[in-house]
């Protein structure tokens, strides 16, 4: 599928999703989330990535940032056209303006990360009232939900408890404008 300059598609819950990529606070965010990201992840296992295809089942999503192993190749997906879910332990994703992605963004792609066993998603997401990070913890793949929800108003920092981003604060830093 070939598409204009500016755009990305996606296999989320079996439809192909084409969506324009992400304006340009979008990309802050995203850019700062990675660069303080980087040095937390100090043990050397895991990574930060932004721009790699995560692929669960012949459906591919295109997450601003993932956290994996910092070798991509111990988890390839079988036609080796990215990584496969199965060894994504976090994703993030900024939500974009508009309702169909935020809709994207808070529930399809809620669900698809959950039923693909994601042990972690964070919503960085500007347009929930003044602001707010949602931690998602514990999927549930058989129900496609995520069974711990934390929601965190911007001014207040938010932590993530777990996996190999525990300790990790979201805060000022990332989302001021």
């Amino acid at each position: 599928m070939e598409l204009p300059e500016g755009y990305r598609a996606e296999i989320i819950e079996g439809s192909i999703e084409v969506s324009r990529i992400g304006r340009r606070r979008h990309g802050v965010i995203a850019n700062r989330l990675r660069r303080a990201l980087t040095p937390h992840l100090t043990d050397g296992r895991s990574a930060a990535y932004q721009g790699g295809d995560v692929i669960h089942r012949r459906k591919v999503w295109i997450p601003d940032l993932f956290i994996a192993p910092e070798d991509l190749d111990e988890i390839p997906d079988e036609e080796d056209l990215g990584v496969d879910a199965s060894g994504v332990q976090a994703v993030f994703e900024v939500v974009s303006p508009g309702r169909e992605a935020q809709a994207r963004d808070r529930k399809r792609k809620r669900r698809a990360y959950a039923r693909a066993g994601i042990p972690l998603y964070v919503l960085i997401d500007d347009f929930d009232g003044d602001g707010t990070v949602v931690i998602l913890m514990a999927p549930d793949p058989d129900k496609a939900v995520y069974a711990d929800e934390h929601r965190v108003p911007y001014g207040t920092d938010a932590v993530i408890p777990d996996g190999p981003a525990k300790g990790f604060v979201i805060g000022e830093a990332i989302v001021r404008p």
